[in-house]
């Protein structure tokens, strides 16, 4: 069996820099040199070539429109690579990693996201151990198979579903966590997969989607929150849709003019979803009376899913033309695991 091939692809961010010592400044490095920072890369059973965008960005600028670029660029490239890995500031990578899980339908074969918070070339930098467990995640194969075969994030010795994952430290390296859901494999001596806890798509073909609607409103709730405010955010030209950070399992203040403004976005056909805004655990409407009007007014349930990933969901399906009671259905089950439903 020939050695596994993989696709680098570098976006900008922290692993992509290193240290000039003379003056302290990060500036890029050219990817096709790789080796040459890297050397036990040579060491991996795989081949691997690189590309980078054509102006690599600080993740903080990702947009929609990038993970378009970088979904046909893995479509552009799927049959003649066995698996890819995505360099990425850490800042929004579990956005993108939520938006590729969706985009890359029938995917059966790794695309894997990592990222450092120090530069290639410190001391003390946390990028090559990301980087080469990265590839040789991507490498792995299982009888006739990639071993992974969803769209995922590695950093700090774990891997993780992309659309699970969340960043929850600017500082440590241990950067993401994974609350709702177990991590997929875990780098000490061995590497160890949790086996069970893999995505397995349905589909044999890749098919790719590349419109991502995001007129989305992120609402947070907050004690004190006015009616102005709560209601400005609801009037945006062209909504299509809203993202409700919601208390606890979903409960939000029992305010006549919050119920009518959202029963109002629902009568024009925008659809509301509600989040937790916890680290962990699970929407429930209907559980406490402060979430019953919600279900009342078809409030969509976004179980346990990272505001991250209700975000990306709703900019896939709102892209696939959803709507109505089709859309609440499509959002309300999972696509790529990225929910638990009870």
């Amino acid at each position: 069996m020939k050695m596994p091939h993989i696709l680098l692809i570098y976006t900008g961010g922290t692993i992509g820099m290193i240290r000039d010592f003379n003056s302290g400044t990060l500036r890029s490095f050219n990817f096709d040199e790789l080796l040459k920072h890297i050397p036990e890369l040579n060491l991996l059973d795989c081949t691997i070539e690189t590309q980078s965008l054509a102006a690599p960005i600080d993740s903080s600028n990702m947009t929609p429109e990038i993970w378009v670029q970088l979904a046909h660029l893995i479509e552009e490239n799927y049959n003649h690579f066995d698996g890819f890995v995505i360099l990425h500031g850490s800042d929004t990578m579990s956005y993108s990693a939520s938006a590729l899980s969706f985009m890359l339908e029938g995917l059966i074969k790794p695309v894997i996201f990592t990222g450092s918070q120090l530069p290639i070339g410190d001391l003390r930098t946390d990028a090559k151990e990301n980087l080469i467990t990265a590839i040789q995640i991507a490498a792995m194969r299982e009888a006739d198979q990639m071993l992974v075969q969803e769209v995922c994030v590695y950093f700090e010795y774990k891997l993780y579903r992309g659309n699970r994952t969340t960043k929850i430290n600017a500082e440590h390296f241990q950067a993401f966590a994974s609350f709702n859901y177990p991590s997929l494999a875990e780098s000490g001596v061995n590497l160890a997969f949790n086996k069970t806890a893999l995505f397995r798509s349905l589909g044999r073909e890749l098919r790719v989607q590349t419109k991502m609607h995001a007129r989305i409103a992120l609402i947070k709730l907050f004690p004190g929150m006015t009616q102005e405010v709560f209601e400005q955010m609801l009037l945006v030209p062209r909504l299509e849709g809203v993202i409700l950070e919601t208390f606890g399992s979903g409960n939000v203040p029992n305010r006549s003019w919050l119920n009518s403004a959202l029963e109002n976005t629902i009568a024009k056909g925008v659809p509301v979803v509600s989040v937790t805004q916890c680290s962990g655990g699970s929407v429930q409407l209907g559980m406490y009376e402060t979430s019953e009007a919600l279900v009342d007014m078809g409030v969509i349930s976004g179980f346990d899913m990272t505001t991250e990933t209700a975000l990306a969901k709703m900019a896939y399906l709102l892209g696939e033309g959803k709507k109505g009671p089709e859309f609440k259905q499509a959002y309300e089950s999972p696509l790529r695991g990225e929910i638990t439903k009870n």
